[in-house]
């Protein structure tokens, strides 16, 4: 049986025309960037052609684009650069649903150095409460960490009316961005943010690559210091080949954004739809909100999720039972607990995440065997 993969906001399959962008960094274009030879200016002509990728999809000046390992030291860079800047400011807004790579960093900032952090929470359908980050935002606050979309419900916050807000406010807006990318538009002319990250396993990329988005305006402390390479913001060799496998994917996402969006929110869309119909006492997390077109969260009455995710993986189909980031983690995830999903339910709950590589055929063969495993779940749980 042909295997179906629906946990791509876990991570995508990469791209073959990536891989084949990739490969000649790998052999003949072996050079280091730095290098003042031919083989150095082959290198670093991949690296400025993949900025000038990057800088197209999201529509902003390349120079303000720089790479990283991924989101993570993205986020964990922003967040270095924020502080840096202004010392005295010590209170950061971010809320509870945010990726570990914001609140670990965060955390450690109010153990270590004594800085006030206010999480703010999220209503049962997911959405964020503008208001009270208005009335949360202090004279001292220094940044606020708002991730563009939910990476386990999907939901999208509005980044346009955060970003005027802390606009308003004089405060600093960095938005992890990692499940945006290659789902949906990111115009930075136009979206008020001053630190944007973005990794490139999450669109058909490479893993172990990222980058960050900077705005001219605001400071920049390098979070790796060393040699100086892209441009002073992130010391060490580059990792050349898949910086040039994040430039294909930008130029790819960009060219297959439309009909992405379309596509996979037919599927997730059939996907609802059946499980709604033919299975009974479910939940649809985030359902009333705007969400990825990709992703669906649901959750099963009675059911366990972790079995569920080993039954569907015997069938050769995967899916997920929340981020991959806790994968090993039985207990449910904070996201659900901060959605308030019932304790009915938060213990079965499935994520199933599309990209543009899937098809109807897969959607219609996990629906046609998820009924009977759920059915089996629930024959397997105490009530």
């Amino acid at each position: 049986m042909e295997k179906i993969y629906l946990d791509n906001n876990a991570t995508t399959p990469l791209d073959p025309a990536v891989r084949e962008a990739m490969l000649p960094y790998l052999k003949e274009y072996f050079g280091n960037p730095s290098s003042a030879h031919r083989f150095g200016e082959q290198a670093q002509a991949g690296i400025t052609d993949a900025r000038k990728q990057a800088a197209l999809l999201f529509n902003c000046h390349p120079q303000r684009i720089f790479f990283t390992s991924g989101g993570t030291e993205a986020n964990n860079t922003a967040i270095w650069s924020a502080i840096s800047a202004f010392p005295e400011k010590k209170h950061i807004v971010s809320s509870v649903v945010e990726h570990a790579s914001v609140l670990r960093p965060l955390e450690y900032l109010q153990q270590r150095f004594g800085y006030a952090v206010d999480l703010l929470p999220v209503s049962r359908d997911g959405a964020l409460d503008l208001q009270l980050l208005s009335e949360t935002i202090r004279p001292d606050t220094v940044l606020v960490a708002l991730m563009g979309a939910n990476n386990e419900s999907g939901v999208v916050w509005p980044l346009t009316d955060i970003g005027g807000l802390c606009r308003g406010e004089n405060v600093l807006f960095l938005s992890d961005a990692v499940q945006m990318v290659g789902k949906l538009p990111i115009d930075l002319e136009r979206l008020p943010v001053d630190y944007l990250s973005v990794a490139a396993h999450k669109f058909h990329g490479p893993k172990g690559t990222g980058a960050l988005y900077v705005r001219r305006t605001v400071p920049f402390t390098p979070l790796i210091m060393g040699a100086g390479q892209e441009m002073e913001h992130r010391a060490g060799t580059e990792n050349v080949a898949g910086i040039v496998g994040l430039g294909k994917a930008c130029e790819l996402a960009a060219a297959a954004l439309e009909s992405t969006i379309s596509n996979v929110s037919d599927l997730r869309n059939r996907l609802q739809e059946r499980i709604l119909t033919e299975i009974k006492e479910v939940i649809i997390n985030g359902a009333s909100q705007p969400r990825l077109p990709n992703t669906l969260n649901v959750s099963f009455k009675n059911c366990a999720a972790g079995a569920m995710v080993q039954e569907l993986d015997e069938k050769n189909i995967a899916v997920s039972a929340h981020s991959a980031c806790h994968s090993g983690d039985l207990d449910p995830s904070h996201v659900l607990k901060a959605m308030a999903v019932p304790e009915t339910h938060i213990h079965g709950t499935l994520r199933i995440s599309l990209s543009r590589f899937n098809t109807i055929e897969e959607v219609e063969v996990f629906c046609e065997a998820l009924p009977g495993i759920v059915a089996k779940s629930r024959q397997g749980v105490a009530v």
